[in-house]
């Protein structure tokens, strides 16, 4: 039996006082798509308990090395007076991303 890849997932994050959070975690997936469903039912319930808006932005790749599942492996947080759409543009959805599609 093949093992499944590994991916890390990146989700961005709103608090009610302005403050953004990019957050990476990590799954066992069969493919981008399915890394990507996992990550963000994770990440609707992580922002409940954190008292933050997921804005529905995730970015995935795939990982060469078999870590554990779920994992943070990044977190940044950033003030911003930008609204959700602006600050998704201005850092994230520029259109001059590399990003491998599935």
């Amino acid at each position: 039996m093949e093992k499944l890849p590994w991916f890390g997932v990146r989700c961005v994050f709103r608090a009610s006082d302005g403050v953004y959070e990019e957050r990476v975690t990590i799954w066992q997936a069969d493919d981008f798509d399915h890394a990507l469903q996992l990550a963000e039912e994770e990440a609707i319930i992580y922002a409940g308990n954190a008292a933050s808006m997921f804005l529905g932005f995730a970015q995935a790749f795939k990982m060469t090395d078999p870590p554990d599942s779920g994992i943070e492996v990044f977190s940044l947080m950033r003030e911003s007076k930008l609204q959700p759409d602006e600050y998704l543009t201005r850092f994230f959805d520029t259109g001059s991303e590399r990003e491998e599609k599935s």
